[in-house]
């Protein structure tokens, strides 16, 4: 096995200095230091504290992935005579190189049949988007959205989409945590966090299920360490032996610099990829036979019981551990940590969420949290790993394809409006929709829809089957010029966060809304993303419907969501007052449910394995972020955390290695029934048999289209693929 590694430590501290001095200590330190919410991950720092000050008022609450997306922003305008050269020069950039020519500075327009891109000038972009939408059915639009963007540009876009006719709407968590919103909803009946990040600071016992924080929440990794310092434990579950939830050398910390880092996980399960659900059925069966459960939190509190009782009374141990590959005996020593526990948080990321079962796991994740009474007090509760800075406002702010009832009454009261209340695609049947020819036009705010989504070859045929598309971005992506062939596109430079001219509004994974001041220059021509959709809104809907050009003001804004959101009411002066919040009614700190009848339901679920025979592929592939990536956003090549030197290479267990009679570095291809990644390089790691891991987005290749029919989220922790000795390149299928 390679050598062993520590998470965090001197060289995140060096990897930072570094990092300012390219982009400028002065331009860096203003970033950092200024009153905007960070850009990063959804654990959320900054606003008006000062951007590296959280909630609890610890200082410095900054991390490399903080200093990462500033690094992007802080850069120059890409050079006019680099769009000389045509969309297949641009195809040839790696995903780091794109992102990496500078940032967008001026309107660009590819025409339908071009092999270049045009600047434009604002107002003639503007006029053609608006003419290219009227000249349209609005049901064959779609509209999408990813989480770096403002609440105020969210509830625009999804009022605009409305008012124009689509219910197309939808935001990146289709393609990552919508299985948590899902599976809450069945359960408890709310989509977002139920503990705040105070809670963290209380907490005797935190899971960390299906999620890598040492990666990509690295702020998270701080609660771990305090956890474990206060005499609390910490359990991880995840297929992979990942380095930095083993020991973790916290940057900000001399002293845990010098010991060589914090030991992080107390247990650390490695199931088989897929079978979580069986995990945490034998979690509580441990806890049921030895009678641990909080039986007067149950009935009190709580419906449904008896029917999972039986089924977990149905359930052997035979069964579980030959399902897992984890013995009694481990899965008894987490059970009983969790029964001797006071306080007990569940964290979880998108190795729970990104498998055909997705919504099941998160059930079965608010049942072992039920089972103990760990819901409804302080320091207790379910927390989902979110990763985009505000993907979870944005769906608070109704970026998805229906919104409840009383949303609806609300903002048509509120606006003097009428919209209409059908269904919508979700963004997998969005995409499924363009490559039938059922799609016009698409509507892009942020994102790199082309990475995030499955199936690369066929999603980049699906988006270019779209004869006009609208992006709204900061800097360009693959997404811009892949899947951009024969069709047209617009693709307008942004205002970043911290550069609108307005404040803007950001809500974090803890449910706590900041208010980002921006006000940073750093180039000419941009605008702002409210600026641009209100633009557009006032171009291809009628003034007498609903007039836009008053949406310029994010004020009036925040006084509509203020309106028309439940809980957001606080919004309203925010500017003014400068005082963030909690949205209401959504951290439970007491035992009341938002279901009928205040109670929370056990859900009963199959355990059984996605695979339960490997007729073709002998192995079982998820996809991972890398040390050096946010998202789909690629800053570093290499993977620090897993000592790999670069994106393009297999991580497996030794003993397949072996049995394959191969060798680290030698080359492999991976083939499943969609896609093949060729020429790969061998990585040994920590993993079970059969299971293995290659990065992502570059292994979306490899992903099928098929989606769990609940959240409509893709597989992309669980393909079936086969290992292929010596491949060679070639043409060859």
């Amino acid at each position: 096995m390679h050598r062993k590694i520590v998470g965090g430590g001197f060289k995140k501290v060096l990897y930072t200095l570094n990092t300012v001095r390219r982009i400028g200590v002065k331009d860096a330190a203003k970033a950092l230091a200024a009153h905007n919410a960070c850009k990063a991950c959804g654990l959320g720092m900054g606003g008006q504290r000062g951007g590296m000050i959280n909630e609890l008022d610890e200082f410095p609450s900054v991390c490399n992935k903080s200093v990462q997306a500033q690094s992007t922003d802080i850069q120059g305008p890409i050079p006019l005579p680099v769009f000389d050269h045509t969309i297949a020069d641009f195809k040839e950039l790696s995903s780091y190189e794109i992102e990496h020519l500078g940032r967008l500075g001026t309107p660009l327009h590819k025409a339908s049949g071009a092999n270049k891109f045009e600047p434009m000038a604002w107002d003639d972009a503007i006029a053609l988007v608006v003419e290219r939408f009227k000249a349209s059915a609005p049901e064959r639009s779609f509209f999408y959205a990813s989480g770096r963007s403002s609440n105020e540009a969210a509830f625009v876009l999804q009022l605009m989409a409305r008012l124009y006719g689509s219910t197309n709407i939808n935001n990146c968590s289709y393609f990552c945590h919508q299985a948590s919103g899902d599976g809450l909803a069945t359960t408890i009946g709310t989509g977002t966090s139920t503990v705040e990040l105070a809670d963290l600071g209380e907490s005797d016992l935190i899971f960390v299920l299906g999620a890598n924080p040492s990666s990509n929440h690295p702020r998270f990794i701080h609660q771990l360490k305090n956890c474990r310092e206060r005499g609390g434990h910490v359990v991880v579950i995840n297929p992979a032996k990942e380095p930095g939830l083993v020991k973790f050398a916290v940057p900000k910390s001399p002293k845990s610099l010098l010991m060589g880092g914090n030991e992080i996980a107390s247990e650390y399960l490695q199931p088989k990829i897929g079978t979580d659900l069986a995990v945490f059925k034998g979690i509580a069966k441990s806890i049921i036979d030895n009678h641990q459960h909080d039986q007067a939190f149950i009935e009190q509190y709580t419906r449904n019981f008896d029917a999972y009782l039986q089924n977990i009374k149905n359930t052997s141990w035979d069964e579980i551990e030959a399902i897992t590959g984890l013995s009694q005996d481990e899965i008894a020593d987490v059970a009983a940590l969790y029964a001797h526990s006071e306080r007990v948080v569940f964290a979880w990321g998108i190795g729970m969420t990104h498998h055909l079962h997705g919504v099941e796991n998160v059930e079965a994740i608010a049942n072992l949290a039920m089972l103990r009474g760990m819901l409804g007090k302080p320091g207790a509760g379910l927390l989902p790993l979110r990763g985009h800075s505000n993907i979870q406002g944005v769906g608070t702010m109704g970026v998805k394809p229906v919104l409840a009832d009383d949303v609806f009454n609300a903002l048509d009261t509120s606006l003097n409006i009428t919209l209409p209340r059908t269904k919508g695609m979700d963004t997998m049947a969005c995409l499924q929709a363009a490559e039938r020819g059922e799609i016009d036009n698409a509507l892009m705010l942020g994102g790199n829809l082309y990475a995030a989504a499955p199936d690369s070859l066929w999603a980049e045929k699906a988006l270019d089957s779209i004869p006009f598309k609208v992006f709204l971005t900061t800097t360009l992506n693959q997404g811009h010029v892949h899947g951009c062939d024969t069709s047209e596109s617009i693709i307008f430079p942004v205002l970043a966060r911290d550069e609108e001219h307005d404040p803007t509004s950001q809500e974090s994974m803890f449910n706590y809304v900041r208010l980002s001041d921006g006000g940073i220059d750093r180039l000419d021509n941009l605008r702002s993303e409210v600026n641009i959709l209100a633009d557009i809104g006032t171009g291809v809907i009628e003034s007498s419907r609903f007039d836009f050009s008053t949406f310029k003001k994010h004020a009036t804004i925040r006084q509509a969501i203020a309106k028309s959101i439940p809980g957001m009411q606080d919004l309203a002066d925010i500017d003014i007052a400068k005082k963030e919040f909690f949205i209401r009614n959504r951290i439970k700190h007491s035992p009341e449910f938002n279901m009928p009848d205040n109670r929370a339901v056990f859900i009963v679920n199959n355990h059984k394995p996605e695979r339960t025979e490997l007729p073709q592929h002998a192995f079982t592939l998820m996809s991972i972020r890398s040390e050096g990536q946010f998202n789909s956003i690629i800053y570093e090549e290499s993977d620090s955390y897993r000592d790999t030197k670069h994106r393009h290479c297999v991580l497996m267990n030794e003993d397949d290695i072996a049995e394959l009679g191969l060798q680290v570095k030698d080359k492999v291809t991976l083939r499943s029934d969609t896609g093949v990644m060729r020429n790969l390089d061998v990585v040994a790691f920590d993993l079970p048999r059969g299971n293995i891991a290659a990065y992502y987005p570059e292994a979306n290749v490899l992903v099928g289209q098929i989606v769990d029919q609940r959240s409509r989220t893709p597989a992309f922790k669980s393909v079936p693929v086969s290992v292929e000795k010596h491949a060679l390149i070639d043409s060859a299928g």
